[in-house]
């Protein structure tokens, strides 16, 4: 496991498009949400402690802002050949165990983790309705083996500014989680910058 920030993509960067198979077998693109009022991407996967540490939580989240019309995804871009516990099949087992109601989508060439400069497990990235990113960074400040309780409060906080119509503060602290699992060869010059 290495520990990985988010590489925090420039505020205001447009949502860069994706066309990705979810765990429920159809195929979803940024076309699909362009009507939410906020969009929230999220690079994850099954196996990362950092992932596990957080899944309720994520699952709590995307529930209650789901039901305010906010769009939320999930992206699994890690090489599942040397990580199996994180291929699509196993991604169905995780949706239904953790409760997800988002698509939980399945990025095979890791092209779209590269659009968005995703580097880590989890990566949040929330766009606003016009798909400019708005705020990338942390969920909260809870991490495994700590002793601070996961509350979602710098994502929640972020999201409810979106939906008030009020500026999301840029004091943004970045994700840490695993990095993603790059098919050899295919790590992006960002990765580890």
């Amino acid at each position: 496991m290495v520990k990985t920030n988010s590489t925090m993509l420039p505020l205001g960067t447009k949502a860069p498009d994706f066309s990705l198979v979810s765990v429920d077998g159809k195929t979803y693109s940024l076309a699909d949400f362009e009507s939410a009022p906020a969009l929230l991407v999220i690079f994850m996967c099954n196996h990362c402690p950092y992932v596990i540490h957080v899944a309720d939580e994520l699952a709590r989240l995307a529930n209650y802002y789901q039901q305010k019309n906010v769009a939320v995804v999930g992206i699994s871009s890690n090489d599942v050949a040397n990580y199996p516990q994180d291929s699509p099949e196993q991604m169905v087992h995780e949706a239904e165990n953790r409760g997800y109601t988002f698509p939980y989508l399945f990025d095979d060439s890791q092209d779209i983790a590269k659009a968005y400069k995703a580097a880590c497990t989890p990566d949040f990235f929330l766009f606003d309705k016009d798909q400019k990113l708005v705020y990338r960074g942390q969920l909260d400040s809870s991490r495994p083996k700590s002793d601070i309780p996961v509350t979602g409060e710098d994502l929640r906080a972020a999201i409810d500014a979106v939906l008030a119509g009020h500026p999301v503060t840029e004091d943004q602290k970045p994700s840490l989680g695993c990095n993603i699992k790059w098919v050899e060869g295919n790590a992006p010059e960002y990765f580890g910058a």
